[in-house]
């Protein structure tokens, strides 16, 4: 069974609704965050990966800031599904390390995190390794639990 690490976002939890869904598919991690303190996220996400060995880093919105910053630092190195990304918004010069595998899923018109943020955040990866999917679809990409597809693109992306 694949092994999932999920960063959540500001507005979720480990009661969350992609939590949950992750939860139900796969052996899942989602650790409560203190979303205030961004360093205290990216220590705590540091420590899970370094015990959980996922197959997998899931990071939603300031989730996806926290896990962007694991890869930048080098503290996971792993397959990253980044969903609604705001590693832009914290930190504009961020970049993608070399040789790893990120699918970006994002919706062009999403009014909480710019959508631009992550085609910037794409172009940084290494071709062939990173894939933006554009979804018309809310911030929370509500679409992608409802009809499952946020289960296929945890699969899609451990499997690349």
């Amino acid at each position: 069974m694949l092994r999932v690490q999920f960063a959540h976002g500001l507005e979720s939890s480990p009661q969350g609704n992609k939590a949950r869904l992750l939860a139900q598919h796969f052996e899942a991690e989602t650790p409560s965050m203190n979303t205030r303190n961004f360093e205290s996220c990216v220590a705590m996400h540091a420590g899970t990966a370094m015990r959980f060995r996922p197959d997998v880093l899931v990071g939603s919105s300031f989730g996806g800031a926290v896990a962007v910053a694991l890869l930048e630092r080098g503290l996971y190195r792993g397959p990253t599904l980044l969903l609604a990304q705001a590693a832009v918004l914290y930190r504009p010069t961020v970049r993608l390390p070399a040789g790893v595998r990120v699918v970006l899923v994002h919706a062009p018109l999403d009014e909480v995190v710019p959508f631009q943020g992550s085609v910037q955040l794409a172009a940084t990866g290494t071709p062939g390794l990173v894939e933006l999917i554009e979804r018309e679809d809310n911030h929370a990409l509500s679409g992608l639990i409802e009809s499952g597809e946020l289960i296929e693109l945890v699969q899609r992306t451990a499997a690349a």
